[in-house]
């Protein structure tokens, strides 16, 4: 049900804007974030934001270099991805968390981040 798209190659300190399309869900009633698998590792949470646009969240990894919106009225969430590191590196996900916990997602995006 859900697509994250805007990943690709680029070299350290370069910039990526992912964005995340949905079919059948509103996102005005989900929270929305992001979640990466690096390669030979475990997923982990990289950032989300509230239904309402605030508050936000970020890994103290990211924090200060990524930062996630929301655009309701397009049903479009971004993640902008600045001054991007190696470690980046992985597939990114995007979910919309319902306030019963249900959560959703679907087919990620490759992030690569090398010289």
């Amino acid at each position: 049900q859900l697509q994250a798209s805007g990943g690709g190659a680029v070299q350290p300190g370069g910039s990526l804007r992912l964005s995340c399309t949905a079919s059948g869900l509103k996102m005005d009633y989900y929270a929305v974030g992001w979640w990466r698998q690096p390669p030979g590792k475990d997923r982990e949470g990289v950032s989300c934001i509230s239904s309402a646009g605030n508050p936000t969240w970020y890994a103290d990894s990211v924090k200060g270099r990524f930062t996630i919106s929301r655009e309701n009225v397009k049903n479009i969430p971004w993640l902008q991805m600045n001054r991007l590191k190696p470690e980046d590196t992985g597939v990114y996900f995007c979910y919309y968390r319902a306030l019963s916990g249900a959560s959703y997602w679907g087919q990620g995006t490759l992030v690569t981040v090398s010289s």
